[in-house]
């Protein structure tokens, strides 16, 4: 017999994520590949494919009715090259008809609420705030990449990190454990301000983001220098939201990626929230369950089945 399945994929820097789930909500099928980038060539389709057919290939006699594709920068300039890119994965199975293509923030979003509009605040590898309505943004702040914003994210944390060690090692700035802290992962000596430089240059900034950690940690101890850098990280990553969600009228807070899970920051941010009177903020889980909710919704299904969907996050 048929089986009927709604699919959601969700397409990030460092890895892609597909759920296939039953009408009623329940998870039948997940898949993993590696980072898909919508504005790159042949490896894009690549990873999407291998996420749908991991979601897929257990399943006896799938028939797929509706799909959600959240994939980065697909409301704005990429749009045309995500649609192409979406599609041809799905060709590649021999699918029926074509998913929907959407933004991944609007799916970060679905991914910790089943509200209609909300905002939502991401902090991983980049930084973003945006307002979403019915599966689409209609507002944003920041997002804007590494060199030109991004602030609060685990790139902003690192590069701040990595000038304040360096501010010490030359006399500009106060001592601080961050001059170890990060010369020791990036495996150079701890007082060569030159070998850190170089090391640094070294990187792509995504891989810097992985130092963000450290900044944490070093915080945590009572690190003077870390703690200014998290405190205004917090404050800036709270001007974004503020940017986006000037009158919210209760509706939800979503906090999504690795800078917001746990850590100094991701209290500097839930503090700010609840002096400023908002409520608790909701977690994201897992990006593919939030696209598939937002099928589950296209297809007709009641809001309570794309709740319970969120419960079964399986990262």
């Amino acid at each position: 017999m048929a089986q009927h399945v709604v699919v959601g994929l969700d397409a990030g820097g460092t890895s892609t994520r597909c759920a296939a789930v039953s009408p009623e909500g329940g998870l039948l099928g997940y898949g993993r590949a590696p980072g898909a980038n919508a504005f790159s060539s042949g490896g894009s389709v690549a990873a999407l494919t291998q996420a749908l057919r991991g979601a897929l290939s257990g399943i006896r006699g799938a028939e797929v009715s509706h799909a959600v594709f959240g994939l980065a920068g697909a409301a704005t300039a990429g749009r045309d090259r995500s649609a192409a890119v979406a599609q041809e994965a799905w060709d590649d199975l021999g699918l029926p008809g074509a998913p929907r293509v959407i933004d991944d923030i609007a799916v970060a979003f679905a991914a910790g609420s089943a509200a209609e509009a909300g905002a939502v605040l991401i902090a991983g590898t980049g930084a973003v705030a945006a307002r979403v309505r019915c599966g689409a943004v209609v507002r944003r702040s920041d997002g804007n990449g590494w060199l030109l914003g991004d602030e609060g994210s685990s790139v902003w944390l690192a590069l701040a990190g990595l000038r304040a060690a360096l501010a010490a090692l030359d006399g500009r700035g106060g001592p601080t454990s961050l001059s170890e802290r990060l010369a020791a992962r990036l495996k150079v000596p701890a007082h060569d301000p030159a070998a850190l430089v170089r090391a640094a240059h070294a990187r792509a900034p995504a891989e810097l983001g992985g130092l963000a950690p450290e900044v944490g940690a070093a915080a945590a101890e009572g690190d003077p220098a870390a703690e200014r850098i998290v405190a205004d990280a917090g404050r800036r990553l709270l001007a974004s939201l503020a940017a986006v969600d000037p009158d919210s009228g209760g509706e939800p807070v979503v906090l999504a990626g690795g800078v917001l899970e746990e850590g100094p920051v991701a209290d500097a941010v839930r503090g700010g929230l609840r002096e400023g009177g908002r409520a608790e903020p909701l977690q994201a889980v897992d990006g593919a369950l939030g696209a598939a909710g937002l099928a589950l919704r296209d297809r007709g299904s009641p809001p309570q089945v794309h709740a319970a969907l969120l419960r079964h996050d399986s990262r």
